[in-house]
């Protein structure tokens, strides 16, 4: 079928589907299959399922009848340890024979497209298993020469295979249906070309499924000993589970069966995309996964071969895009490979111009003709065949030309690192992005995608550079350069910097792999004080400190480093500052000298390691005594180290107080300095007594040092746990009428107190009931206290007391600017209890704003704009306390 009615044709393709089928013999038409299993309810035993399976088998057209399979063996195998569990025998039941008779006139050429499909269909039961069951038929042999298959694809056989689910997490899902493939298999692809294939399946459990690619599996064999080996051509039973893939060939697997242009959508199970360019059959196949639930149960796998045809339609395909960044000119045709399109019609998308089309099949075109020498357009090509056939489509095109990509590189031996530097120049945009392949073949981390970066080589090499460059208005281009990593000898010091005593000898050393060495000293008076100077290991005494430079020289390669000796006719050592340190605390001694040596004692006979830095843990004020040495040349010191106790400190109990209180805090310590923090909420805060007063939750630590002798502070916490301030409600000013009762609601706390208490029949509760009479004043202010424990906050609420009976009243005008005064319109309900509406219409009679909630009114504003000046119409109606409608309706003035 084609996807596309003739006039509207974008992308057609064609999907050219042969299955055939082998026999016993060597005829080899075998092109794929599936197997459906279905629950029908319990089996005839206790303990067993009854399930209705069917096989299907897809042959070539040109199969002969002694080419199909009378009957297949279907292997039954558990589905945890994969034993055999028996074989059934299924007959042929049925046959379909699908013949594609339709085609678009835009088709170049006709494939054929028709096959068989052999149907076998039987009833079993099954044991209930709760690894379930793998369902198998195998058959040989594929047809010759597929493409995606490396090798002689007539050597390999296929497995149908699928699996019963039996419990999974306490579940048992046995009593499943698999997903059933939709039968479109007579749609037709034309090589190199757009296409879309419908592999989709339904499930009449209602299970959610997802499609991928899989493997193809082999199956049977082709036994070139014994052409008519029936075991091998049809195993019977069938190989236990699991099978191997075919072996794709270069560029193709499983999951990529048509190339990476190709791929299939994981929810519907179109497949999509370009077809390759070499014609013939490709193994493809589909796995459906069912979810129940959101656990998977399920696998279900159609494999059939596919034929991509040599045919063409007629289209119009261009490249995604078009670029151009070393000039202005471009050159254009259609991607398209159809062969039948008899007139082209360009326009190359230059505003405001009639002049930039053309009717050639591969225009050119230079964009300087826009007045501009940069810029980006868009082209569009439409094309027409003699049968009628139209297609048009469009691509986008930047002209952004003065793009010079360019690096340079500097280097010497494969040692050291090669430095590369970006000199890409832009006239257009900037340069956005770099990506460096530096050539080494040894590692998959030689890239990098700074201006100027470095690699050093593992070994000598001739190796291809290359940069890819782009810049922000889409320019991209490679540079690549061949670069020669030259060798470089091996130079290895144990140390390149030491000291010696005058009067001392020392041994130099250098490892190399290969070449020759030469020692030489720095100029001066110490110039001859060296012996061994071509080996490895010279002797030198110099007088004074001397640098000594050896040289590596591996077939012209060189190398070169350097030693130090720094010469000391004597040495000091200073052994420390007297200290001191808290009891069981340990400290490091930090003498210094240049020794090489260090021997320590101390004044208590406590052992002292015998390395430079040693750790120390004196219980006692303890001297300790080095003695430092550097060859010939010694030196010796001392340290005192004092001990003392830690010192305490207690900052008292954790306290509870109310928001915007005070409290006075008592800490008690042992020792010399004292400070508490923090103290931006403190008040003398030097003192051991300081008043507090956090508006949060705050721990206020007190330290405590001894500077006598214990350097380390010792610390305590206070918590004042500060309880929020009470967030006091009177509720909303309110209106009243004479002996009609009204309930005052005021909340924030655990306890109430209203004053005055007038015309309220209990002042101590949340929500009281005021009754007004004759005599009562026009208004009263009540307030009311809010507390929770010993915290408490106060809050306001206005009753107005109209005594001309229940009303509505609306006010004539309102100013919605924001400033928080009169800024909504809302109805004033005296003695009413329910609001029906209160609405406003704008002079055309459009409703502009409706509510039934009491207090809510009009800000102005409608769909998010705000309306202008003038005057609105508001329509209202409630209900009062004895029940009568009362309606008001007038004009209200808005006002900007």
């Amino acid at each position: 079928m084609i996807f596309r009615r003739p006039d509207k044709m974008k992308k057609l393709f064609a999907l050219f589907i042969i299955l055939s089928l082998t026999t016993v013999g060597r005829a080899n038409h075998l092109k794929g299959g599936w197997i459906q299993y279905s629950y029908l309810g319990p089996g005839a035993a206790a303990n067993t399922s009854k399930y209705q399976i069917t096989v299907r088998q897809y042959l070539d057209c040109g199969s002969s009848s002694g080419q199909r399979d009378a009957s297949v063996p279907l292997g039954i195998f558990d589905g945890a340890t994969n034993q055999l569990i028996r074989t059934v025998i299924i007959t042929r039941s049925g046959t379909d024979n699908p013949n594609k008779t339709d085609y678009s006139p835009c088709l170049s050429s006709k494939p054929p497209v028709c096959y068989i499909i052999d149907i076998y269909t039987t009833t079993i039961d099954l044991p209930a298993n709760t690894a379930g069951y793998t369902l198998t038929v195998q058959r040989c042999c594929r047809i010759q020469n597929i493409v995606n298959i490396g090798g002689n694809s007539n050597d390999y056989g296929l497995s149908y295979t699928t699996k019963i689910p039996g419990t999974i997490n306490g579940v048992d899902y046995s009593n499943n249906k698999s997903p059933v493939f939709a039968q479109k298999d007579t749609v037709i692809v034309c090589f190199n070309a757009p296409f879309t294939f419908d592999f989709s399946a339904t499930d009449a459990d209602g299970d959610s499924l997802s499609y991928i690619f899989c493997d193809g599996l082999t199956g049977g064999f082709n036994n070139r000993n014994n052409p008519n080996d029936p075991l091998a051509a049809q195993p019977n039973p069938p190989s236990s589970p699991p099978y191997s893939p075919i072996p794709y060939s270069s560029g193709f697997s499983g999951s990529s069966p048509l190339g990476t242009s190709v791929t299939i959508d994981p929810i519907t199970g179109i497949i999509s995309g370009i077809a390759p360019s070499t014609t013939g059959d490709y193994v493809l196949s589909v796995c459906a996964i069912e979810f129940r639930n959101g656990v998977l149960i399920g696998s279900t796998k159609k494999e059939i071969h596919i034929t991509v045809a040599n045919c063409t339609i007629s289209a119009a395909s261009l490249k995604p895009s078009y670029v151009t960044c070393n000039g202005t000119t471009l050159t254009f045709q259609n991607e398209s490979t159809s062969s039948n399109i008899n007139s082209y019609l360009w326009d190359f998308g230059v505003p405001s111009i009639t002049t930039d089309t053309s009717t050639s099949a591969t225009p050119t075109y230079d964009y300087l003709k826009s007045g501009k020498d940069s810029g980006t357009y868009t082209v569009k090509l439409k094309v027409a065949t003699i049968n009628g056939c139209l297609d048009s489509t469009t691509s986008q095109v930047k002209v952004y030309p003065g793009f010079v990509p360019g690096f340079t590189v500097t280097g010497t031996c494969f040692l050291n690192n090669y430095l590369f530097s970006d000199t890409s120049k832009t006239k257009y945009g900037a340069i956005s992005s770099r990506l460096w392949d530096f050539g080494d073949l040894t590692s998959n981390a030689d890239t990098a995608h700074a201006k100027d970066s470095a690699w050093k080589y593992p070994a000598a090499a001739t190796v291809q550079v290359k940069l890819i460059v782009a810049n922000n208005v889409g320019c991209i281009d490679t540079v690549t350069r061949s670069l020669t990593i030259v060798d470089k000898p091996t130079l290895n010091l144990p140390f390149r910097d030491t000291l010696i005593c005058s009067n001392d000898t020392l041994a130099l050393r250098v490892n190399i792999s290969n070449g020759s060495v030469l020692w030489t000293p720095s100029i001066g008076p110490n110039s001859s004080r060296i012996l061994n100077k071509n080996t490895n290991s010279p002797l030198v005494f110099p007088r004074d400190t001397t640098k000594y430079y050896v040289a590596v020289n591996d077939n012209g390669c060189a190398n070169t480093d350097s030693v130090t000796v720094n010469v000391l006719q004597f040495i000091s050592v200073k052994a420390g500052t007297d200290t001191g340190i808290c009891r069981t605390d340990t400290l490091r001694l930090n003498p210094v000298s240049y020794a090489l040596s260090y021997v320590w004692r101390a004044s208590t006979g406590i052992a002292v390691q015998n390395t430079k830095y040693p750790l120390v843990q004196p219980l006692v004020t303890t001297r300790y005594y080095v003695v430092a040495n550097l060859g010939k040349c010694q030196a010796r010191d001392s340290v005192l180290v004092k001990v003392a106790p830690y010192p305490s400190s207690a900052a008292g109990a954790d306290v509870t107080i109310c928001y915007g209180s005070r409290v006075q805090l008592t800490g008690t310590i042992t020792g010399t300095v004292f400070s508490w923090s923090p103290t931006s909420s403190l008040i003398n805060e030097n003192t051991l007594t300081p008043i507090a007063g956090p508006t949060k939750t705050t721990a206020y630590v007190l330290s405590v040092t001894d500077t006598v002798g214990c350097p380390k502070p010792k610390t305590d916490t206070i918590i004042v746990t500060v309880i929020p301030p009470i967030q006091a409600f009177a509720g909303r000013d309110t209106s009243a009428v004479p002996n009609e009762p009204v309930q005052l609601n005021a909340s924030g706390g655990t306890s109430y107190l209203w004053t005055p208490a007038s015309y309220l029949n209990d002042p101590t509760l949340a929500n009281p009931v005021a009754l007004f009479d004759s005599n009562s004043p026009d208004s009263i202010m009540y307030t009311v206290k809010v507390s929770d424990g010993a915290c408490s906050a106060s809050d306001d609420v206005s009753v107005r007391i109209y005594k001309t009976g229940p009303d509505i009243l609306v006010p004539s005008a309102f100013t919605p600017n924001g400033d928080g005064k009169n800024d909504v319109i809302r109805p004033i309900l005296i003695g009413i209890t329910k609001l029906n509406y209160f609405s406003i219409y704008n002079r055309w009679g459009q409703l502009l704003f409706s509510t039934t909630e009491i207090n809510k009114g009009w800000d102005g504003n409608f769909s998010g704009i705000a309306q202008p000046s003038g005057a609105y119409v508001y329509q209202t109606q409630g209900v009062d306390f004895r029940g009568k409608a009362i309606l008001r309706k007038g004009t209200v003035v808005l006002v900007r």
